[in-house]
């Protein structure tokens, strides 16, 4: 990376002056992750190879405030760490985390990317997910266990309460300066790693004159498409957490011959070729398979969940109260023409009553049933019953419809027989 020697590390920065610099603005607009719903996330999309780096490193440089000793850990441990004790991180999170430590490391990877922006809380990471708010997108290189990586909105949620004990009584520090102010006053470390990688991603454009030879800031560590080896990026951001969380001057463990030549710069950032390019973030075939496999599975949950609503939604329709003109009274109900009452409309509107009680009315002030029976089905009333039973039906139901039951019919024809006998005719046979 060809660096600017005469940038003096020194030097106060201005951080609201330069927050709208030309290089914030690039790495901004390109900054999050945009796919489809269903479209898996590739090896690129997430940078897997320099995720890779930062999680393997080995270096144990960094003070693990919850570990309540004086020992080192890794980044990757500093990282999980500092996950597991948010106050956000549910139970059976931390569970998962602890039987499988291989997830915790996926998980805190997309967490790394939750933190810096690549992933924005529009993303979810479960198929079964039916809310229109969010997308969901398979991660091949990173879900390779079984546990569930939840959604971004959750895991933002862990990020911003992965503070530390005194974190929470005051506000941590919200610039980088007010960080290195913490550590040169003693305190190790001066703030969360987790805050901290959200401040240096809130200040990247002052820091890229700072740290960067102008050109570059800190996002642009995370992005695909730089030409730059994910090695040397996973480098430089090793060295910058370092910078801020355990010791501001030389030596940084991270250090090479550029950073060590100027003290405040990163490590020199080499520009791969078209090939050595093309060989990093390369998805596996098993990946590929895998991505495409729950893709087709969200794709035909979205199926049957629009399927679903679909047939709720006529079912609601159908069973709605509306009115039939006067034209179609002689028909059975189903068959009735259905118009919609307006004021214009010609001709007398019949009222069909809803076929569903109304779940919000207590049960003696529901409508009757017309089919209600004081008896089992199949079993004849008495006549006390049959008119109990004709005094509490809807008083709008026609005496045309064909669905009445067996004791409305055997009532007519007790009726029409007292009627015959009074006219001494016989009945008309039914």
């Amino acid at each position: 990376m060809a660096t600017n020697p005469s940038a003096s590390s020194s030097q106060a920065p201005s951080w609201a002056a330069e927050a709208n610099s030309p290089v914030a603005y690039h790495s901004r607009k390109a900054l999050p992750i945009k796919r489809n719903d269903a479209e898996p996330l590739s090896r690129e999309d997430v940078q897997f190879d320099l995720l890779d780096y930062i999680f393997s490193d080995t270096r144990a440089v960094f003070t693990d405030p919850n570990s309540g000793s004086d020992s080192k850990v890794t980044f990757g441990n500093l990282y999980v760490s500092a996950l597991y004790t948010s106050s956000k991180c549910s139970k059976v999170l931390k569970e998962k985390m602890v039987e499988t430590p291989a997830f915790s490391i996926e998980f805190a990877k997309i967490a790394l990317l939750t933190n810096v922006g690549r992933i924005n809380t529009t993303m979810a990471f479960f198929p079964e997910m039916k809310t229109a708010l969010r997308t969901y997108h398979p991660v091949p290189s990173l879900q390779k266990t079984d546990g569930n990586a939840q959604d971004a909105p959750r895991i933002k949620n862990c990020l911003k309460a992965a503070l530390l004990p005194t974190e929470t009584r005051v506000p941590p520090p919200s610039t980088p300066e007010e960080v290195l102010t913490k550590l040169r006053a003693g305190i190790h470390p001066p703030t969360s790693v987790v805050n901290l990688i959200f401040v240096l991603a809130n200040h990247a454009a002052p820091l890229a004159s700072i740290h960067f030879d102008g050109s570059l800031n800190f996002l642009d560590l995370f992005l695909p498409r730089t030409w730059l080896s994910s090695t040397d990026r996973g480098r430089a951001f090793l060295w910058l957490v370092y910078h801020y969380l355990e010791k501001e001057n030389p030596p940084n463990p991270f250090d090479d011959t550029h950073s060590t030549r100027y003290p405040g710069k990163v490590p020199s950032l080499r520009r791969l070729t078209p090939q050595q390019y093309q060989s990093e973030n390369v998805d596996t075939p098993e990946e590929i398979q895998w991505g495409n496999m729950m893709s087709a599975h969200r794709n035909r949950f979205l199926q049957r969940l629009v399927t679903t609503i679909e047939v709720d939604r006529k079912a609601r329709a159908s069973t709605a109260p509306h009115f039939v003109t006067e034209t179609g009274n002689n028909l059975p109900r189903s068959q009735r023409q259905e118009a919609p009452l307006t004021q214009d409309s010609p001709g007398f509107l019949f009222y069909v009553p809803s076929t569903q009680p109304d779940p919000a009315l207590p049960q003696s002030k529901r409508p009757y049933n017309r089919h209600r029976t004081s008896v089992s089905e199949g079993q004849e009333r008495t006549m006390f019953e049959q008119a109990w039973h004709m005094a509490s039906i809807d008083p709008l139901v026609d005496s045309d419809e064909e669905t009445q039951d067996e004791n409305t019919r055997l009532d007519y024809t007790r009726r029409l027989g007292v009627i015959s006998r009074i006219l001494r005719r016989p009945p008309t046979p039914t």
